[in-house]
């Protein structure tokens, strides 16, 4: 798959299928948006081309954006592995928001034959959002191209978003959030210093930085599958199982909130790699012992269960 860093790098003649989103997550709702788009390119013989954006745009809208449900190389990743020819990372910003769909429209079609556009009923893009698909079906008629309508998908009751995914999340629900993505929900960091106090305690762990915010579930200990190395993350050069703790740890006084992974079995130097961490299974909650001993001894038992979690 050919990653661009704007929408004028996009060749001139070509010919393409294009639909237009964040896709965090990559979930089964943006799965099946993204299936259309590529049975229509291929079924056209034309190139199937998502755009995405850098940063989110509430972030330029609204001050702030959501936390991720996904890295934006696993999303990259995820995107190729469905088919896509080609996704441009476009820069957003005020200018570009600034643009009415028209505007927009022709700026993509300069040069190039625009085959269809492929939307959701929510789907709208342009100033103040007013490209709303009824409006876009307005302009393909226009412009020669067709707007194709990808029906929203629901499960377990509600329709399937990153937003409800992020609620779900939150509320520990991680069963549900494996069905509306297809997969255990995972979040990638880059393993940094800590206070060596799981070394201390006969438990390692490697401490997680994000390069920015992430959701997370609640704060509990988890058994979880780690991978690392290699250029694809969804092609890791190595993987183990291992448990994490995500808190404030308040045996030894409450911090910042961290997320810790002890790997089973592994001695390596990980300091400045990037870890990706499924979370598998919620163990318990986070507690406050009377003493380290004391959670040694329940460590213990988190592992024990966290090993056979794993291997069932």
């Amino acid at each position: 798959m050919k990653v661009l860093r704007s929408i004028d790098e996009l060749p001139a003649d070509l010919c393409f299928a294009l639909t237009i989103g964040m896709f965090d997550g990559v979930h089964r709702g943006h799965q099946r948006a993204i299936g259309t788009l590529v049975r229509l390119a291929r079924k056209a013989r034309v190139e199937a081309v998502v755009m995405t954006f850098h940063p989110h745009p509430a972030q330029v809208l609204r001050g702030s954006a959501p936390p991720l449900l996904c890295s934006p190389p696993e999303r990259l990743a995820r995107l190729a592995l469905l088919g896509v020819d080609t996704t441009v990372v476009q820069p957003f910003d005020a200018a570009f928001a600034d643009q009415t769909p028209d505007a927009f429209l022709e700026r993509i079609c300069a040069n190039r034959r625009l085959v269809a556009l492929v939307m959701t009923g929510e789907s709208a893009f342009g100033r103040d959002r007013t490209g709303i698909l009824d409006r876009i079906r307005q302009l393909a008629g226009q412009m020669k191209f067709r707007a194709v309508e990808v029906a929203r998908l629901t499960s377990a009751g509600g329709t399937v978003s990153s937003t409800r995914l992020r609620t779900q999340l939150a509320d520990g629900r991680l069963a549900v959030v494996r069905r509306l993505l297809g997969r255990s929900y995972a979040v990638t960091g880059r393993v940094v210093a800590g206070a060596h106090r799981g070394r201390m305690l006969g438990y390692p762990t490697a401490n997680l930085a994000f390069d920015a915010p992430v959701a997370l579930p609640p704060d509990g200990v988890y058994a979880v599958r780690v991978s690392w190395g290699g250029d694809d993350p969804l092609a890791p050069a190595r993987t183990a199982d291992g448990v994490a703790s995500l808190g404030v740890r308040p045996t030894f006084g409450a911090g910042e909130r961290l997320l810790e992974v002890h790997l089973f079995d592994v001695g390596d130097d990980l300091y400045g790699q990037h870890l990706r961490v499924e979370f598998v299974r919620r163990i318990r909650g986070e507690k406050k012992f009377l003493s380290a001993d004391a959670l040694v001894r329940q460590m213990d038992r988190d592992a024990a269960r966290a090993r056979v979690l794993l291997g069932a």
